[in-house]
């Protein structure tokens, strides 16, 4: 603690780096890390007894101008512009009740449809519960009567929306969870008994039903709520362990957490019984044996899980529970994340700290980030570790900001970071992604965690335009950050006597400055605690200087992005509705920095001067909503460009020829690829291997797999991928019934994916636009990674 005199207010400032470690703000995780937090986390030993720390209620809080107001009243609207009614379309048809709206289109017309209406339900109360809009809650209340009538009408408890193809046609999906009941259970990871992610939609709607009743005050929630969970709980407690364990080999959403929050609750025991029994123990066990299993796995999957996880800890004080969180936690920061917090390529983690090879237009899943921020707010709350506010700053800043468009209010499923890439939209009608219903979600909840209450001090740790009004605190906060350094909060009531306010001092700023009604304060660590007698009309500001960083990829020194204070830069390439197909930019320099020279680095604009094959506009990455953009410049030295940059060219050459011959493109054992090509088969298993799922055929013969590509006229090849060791098999390639080739995968083992090529007759390409592919085993198995139809390529391009 530090203490100093200041007259006759006598205050009291401390320095609190958390958990008894020492903090540098010049402390990196490692000289290459893919996400350099600017110091190291602190560990995490508190457990149940030291949850001090609570996020003050979104009630009391209200967002002042801002880029966040601005999205969370874009958000307010759409939420208005979604029609409840069409949410329960399949609801009302569940039941036998006419429907009182139109069905929605893309993933509401599939069998996943209802999630939406949970993610709706949720977001509906989180906006309540921020703004007070009288008409969302009566909406809300509204839809909770809708279904109490469903429940009714099934009489058992069920509401459900999904549905699944039987004999050829689409029915209720209220079979799929009744042939559980019987102990009937086949999955392969996206579905079970052929119903896609059941479980999943189920915990989107009972998440729903508990925030309608703890952020709007729906009381009527409750009873729905209990009865929703009764009905799934007496179907998985009739389950023996071995059964159980194949139905979460599917995506459960995070029904461990929801059933914990029915605990918490209630009280019932029985719900917090479920909760620690839904647990995937194949992906579980070996996190909670402190080892990374994450590769190749389908990231959003797990990371709810794990939310579960943290949340009983809090309820039953499991310590094994709270060191698998923070080992999975550290884990995903550290090794599997990009520059803008986000992780995953394509929904999967790939190999640890080898993400250079994976900046693609499929990086950071949204659904993904939204969930870490619920995991570090569990973490944070045990251990007050400011150092996890910096990552959570970096993630919300960079890609939850940029997740939705601040115009329309549509949101952005992948947010690519390659360059030349742009988002790609949502629509109001159509998508219904998951990431449509987390970002939903997302905005309307960016004063959650804002201010927070340790039982000692009221502590900020964002820094947004806000009013909080807690527990004898009324404090206004007053900044333009990250567009100021200066973050002001006025004082307008205090707790009697003494009392303490707390600012979170990041990480990334080197030299923050503290004042109190315009005298410095010492400060140093990563919280400031200002403990005083706070009269009316007292006035802190903390100044945060920002400085410019190159932060390199941790698989490759040379693969570098660009960081001002919180901010992620990005390169402009020009607008989203025109073509990019030049060169993506490199740095030719001695060092990333040099080649940066500032333009106006209050608004944070840069030019990266080095840039090859001309200069570049650096600026925030996350408010390009229709521009191309670069996040990550392979780096080269003046004598590695003059002997490489001919090699280089030659080798972007090559992949922009092969991405303009590629037809269509399929990954196998990833959820949206395979429902994209209407894949199907009698035995397969999901696998992973070297950073890439793949789906496997049994051993023996008769097992087989299909899948549609598409095609287009003249010369087309269909080509697979396969790991170069798994060699001497005996399997079947057929397309539309026509048997092409019949692979043995001879030798020489090679420790490489290898692609074999299969021309296909003009008349089997046809002019449909696709075909039918079939892999069957003869009399070994068969196994996977990927397949492309590609078209017929001329020369390579001269880029």
């Amino acid at each position: 603690m530090l203490e100093q005199k200041r007259g006759e207010s006598d205050a009291v400032l401390e320095s609190d780096a958390g958990a008894g470690t020492m903090i540098t703000r010049r402390t990196l995780l490692g000289s290459a890390s893919a996400l350099v937090f600017v110091r190291p986390l602190a560990a995490l030993g508190a457990d149940r007894a030291a949850s001090a720390r609570r996020s003050v209620p979104l009630s009391a809080v209200r967002l002042l101008p801002s880029a966040f107001a601005t999205a969370q009243e874009t958000n307010r609207k759409t939420l208005l512009a979604l029609s409840p009614e069409r949410l329960l379309h399949n609801f009302h048809l569940s039941a036998g009740l006419p429907p009182q709206g139109e069905l929605y289109g893309g993933w509401e017309a599939r069998g996943i449809a209802g999630h939406t209406l949970g993610h709706w339900l949720s977001a509906a109360s989180l906006m309540v519960a921020s703004t007070g809009d009288a008409e969302l809650r009566r909406r809300l209340a509204k839809t909770v009567g809708e279904l109490a009538t469903i429940q009714a009408a099934h009489g058992d408890g069920y509401i459900g929306g999904t549905t699944v193809e039987r004999d050829g046609k689409e029915v209720d999906g209220k079979i799929v969870f009744e042939e559980i009941r019987r102990g009937e259970v086949r999955t392969s990871g996206f579905d079970v008994n052929g119903g896609w992610v059941p479980l999943y939609t189920w915990h989107k709607v009972h998440a729903g039903l508990i925030d309608a009743e703890r952020h709007a005050g729906i009381a009527a929630a409750r009873p729905v709520m209990l009865a929703m969970a009764g009905y799934l709980a007496d179907i998985l407690d009739t389950l023996d362990d071995a059964t159980l364990q194949r139905l979460l080999a599917a995506e459960y959403g995070g029904l461990n957490d929801s059933y914990a929050e029915t605990h918490a609750l209630t009280r019932n025991p029985r719900w917090l019984a479920l909760a620690i029994r839904i647990r995937d123990a194949k992906v579980l066990d070996p996190l909670a044996a402190g080892r990374n299993n994450l590769p190749g796995l389908h990231a959003n999957t797990q990371i709810p899980k794990v939310i579960g996880l943290a949340r009983i800890h809090e309820l039953n004080g499991d310590p094994k529970a709270a060191a698998t969180a923070r080992f999975f936690h550290r884990t995903v920061t550290r090794d599997h994340s990009y520059v803008i917090g986000g992780n995953s390529d394509r929904e999967h983690f790939g190999p640890p700290r080898q993400l250079s090879s994976a900046i693609t237009e499929r990086t950071c899943e949204a659904c993904n980030s939204y969930n870490m921020l619920k995991l570090t707010r569990h973490l944070y709350s045990w251990s007050g570790d400011p150092a996890l506010f910096d990552y959570y700053e970096r993630t919300h800043l960079n890609h939850i900001l940029a997740h939705q468009h601040p115009d329309h209010g549509r949101f952005v499923y992948f947010m690519p970071l390659s360059s030349g890439a742009r988002r790609t939209y949502s629509t109001l009608e159509d998508s219904f992604w998951c990431c449509v219903g987390s970002g939903l979600e997302s905005h309307a909840k960016h004063g959650d965690s804002i201010w927070w209450d340790d039982g000692k001090a009221l502590v900020a740790n964002l820094f947004i335009p806000s009013k909080v009004d807690w527990r004898g605190w009324r404090v206004t906060m007053d900044t333009a950050f990250p567009f100021s350094q200066r973050v002001t909060c006025t004082i307008e009531a205090a707790p009697r006597g003494a009392a303490t306010l707390a600012l979170r001092l990041p990480g990334w700023c080197d030299a923050p400055a503290l004042a109190v009604n315009g005298k410095a304060e010492p400060i140093s660590g990563g919280e400031a605690r200002i403990a005083r007698r706070w009269r009316a009309g007292d006035v802190v500001t903390l100044d945060l200087p920002m400085r410019l960083a190159a932060e390199p990829m941790p698989d490759d020194a040379d693969m570098v992005a660009f960081t001002h204070g919180p901010l992620v830069l990005a390169a402009d390439l020009g607008p989203a509705d025109a073509p990019f197909d030049g060169l993506p930019p490199a740095i030719v320099g001695a060092g990333a920095i040099e080649g940066v020279v500032p333009a106006d680095p209050a608004q944070h604009r840069f030019t990266l001067a080095s840039a090859q094959p001309s200069k570049l506009a650096l600026v925030p990455f996350f408010a390009q909503y229709d521009r191309r953009t670069a996040v990550y410049f392979p780096r080269f030295t003046p004598e590695r460009w003059a002997t490489e940059e001919a090699a280089w060219r030659k080798a972007r050459a090559a992949e922009a020829a092969l991405a303009a011959r590629t037809i269509d493109h399929m990954f196998f054992g990833e959820m949206q690829p395979e429902r994209d090509h209407a894949f199907t088969a009698n035995h397969s298993d999901l696998f992973s291997f070297a950073g890439k799922s793949a789906r496997q055929l049994p051993w023996g013969a008769g097992n087989w797999m299909e899948f549609t590509m598409a095609v287009r006229p003249g010369p087309v090849t269909l080509q697979l991928l396969y790991w170069g060791e798994e060699v001497d098999k005996h399997f079947a390639v057929s397309v539309n019934g026509r048997q092409i080739a019949v692979e043995r995968r001879p030798g020489p083992a090679q420790k490489r994916f290898v692609t074999a090529d299969y021309a296909l007759p003009a008349e089997l390409v046809g002019d449909a636009g696709q075909i039918r592919v079939r892999v069957e085993t003869i009399g070994t198995d068969a196994m996977v990674y990927e397949a492309r139809t590609l078209g017929s390529g001329g020369a390579a391009a001269t880029i």
